[in-house]
């Protein structure tokens, strides 16, 4: 069920959470303009997927976590500044400054980290925790009877750890179908290919007895017909493989051929803000 359905409001567009998606890229861009580097990339590549997320498809609050608002846990500790500019657009990141991110002192940090600010509920580094404490999540509120469902975000590199696996064992076992897990699959780790070869991802999952698809996941109209699609599944837990490109909506950073964390000259942020406006 989605968040609309549940809030008992009407579901904005595709046109509207493109756009919104659109101010989540602007707001990354403003929030490493100065600064010469960060997890840029990223926060461009995830902007669709935490659009649908939080605008569309989830009842989500960060501090509300009564038993029918549902749970984000974001495995990506790293992908931090789209998270931070996804809230900020959802209006949960009042008080907040976004430009601060990275910055000595500051709760926005590169990495989420539990309790700065106090709605993040995970220390997303190191990688793949976030699978087996969304599964935990999920079978405790099945055995309340809370009806919300449990979302793990996470990235292809995670799905090379043991831990990862073994909580896939653990919430097919249990039919955990509250729990949903979405993957970024952008095939970029560490300013190189992927140290081992992650497909066939649906065959995978599928075998740990998940149902499983895979989507355009920087296409907001196919990311909401998959979770439609998920919503009417029983019995199984579910993973949307979203495949991405690493800094999209910026061609600059996109053909980079190292950009798993950029470094833009002070010179060039016009040029990386000019083409996001540009970008169809």
């Amino acid at each position: 069920m989605a968040r609309s359905e549940l809030a008992g409001t009407t579901a904005p567009s595709v046109d509207a959470l493109r756009a919104r998606a659109k101010q989540i890229r602007r707001n990354v861009v403003r929030m490493c303009s100065g600064k010469g580097e960060g997890y840029v990339g990223q926060g461009l590549d995830v902007a669709d997927i935490l659009a649908v997320l939080l605008l569309s498809e989830m009842r989500y609050d960060p501090v509300d976590r009564g038993p029918e608002i549902d749970r984000l846990i974001y495995s990506a500790g790293h992908y931090s500044i789209g998270l931070w500019a996804a809230l900020a657009e959802a209006g949960h990141l009042e008080g907040y400054d976004l430009e601060s991110y990275g910055a000595d002192g500051t709760e926005l940090i590169m990495s989420t980290h539990e309790g700065h600010p106090p709605l993040i509920e995970l220390t997303g580094g190191s990688l793949a925790h976030g699978l087996g404490v969304a599964a935990g999540l999920a079978l405790g509120y099945r055995m309340k009877g809370y009806p919300a469902r449990v979302f793990n975000f996470m990235t292809d590199g995670e799905v090379q750890e043991g831990s990862t696996w073994e909580s896939a064992m653990f919430a097919a076992a249990h039919a955990l179908d509250n729990l949903v897990c979405v993957i970024d699959v952008n095939r970029v780790q560490a300013d190189g290919d992927l140290v081992l070869e992650i497909e066939p991802h649906l065959d995978k999952w599928r075998a740990f007895g998940w149902w499983a698809t895979e989507v355009d996941g920087n296409d907001v109209g196919a990311l909401l017909g998959a979770f439609e699609e998920a919503g009417g599944v029983h019995g199984r837990p579910k993973v949307v493989i979203a495949r991405t490109t690493l800094g999209r909506g910026v061609p600059m950073i996109m053909e980079r051929e190292k950009n798993h964390f950029v470094r833009v000259g002070d010179d060039e942020w016009d040029a990386v803000a000019r083409q996001l406006e540009e970008f169809a």
